[in-house]
């Protein structure tokens, strides 16, 4: 598969996780499960990050993810603030 085409799920993570964190000023999915959707590696870069440690950032990833989450076998989540 090349790396400019995209999965499905990988669409609709980015779609829902765009939603969900306006202010991101990077969101890159990645299928790593070969492309049958069941796991999926996610970066959010955000300003809604800032001041909040790591752990309070990926329970806000959850969050957004949860119904597709549901679907999945497991997630890898990278968050981070824009550099200033």
């Amino acid at each position: 598969r090349s790396f400019t085409s995209r999965t499905d799920g990988e669409a609709r993570v980015t779609r829902v996780l765009r939603e969900k964190f306006p202010r991101a000023s990077a969101i890159r999915v990645v299928d790593i499960s070969g492309g049958c959707g069941a796991m999926y590696e996610v970066h959010v870069e955000s300003e809604e990050f800032r001041e909040k440690r790591m752990v309070q950032q990926h329970q806000m990833v959850n969050q957004a993810l949860r119904e597709e989450i549901k679907n999945m076998h497991g997630l890898r989540i990278f968050t981070s603030t824009p550099k200033p």
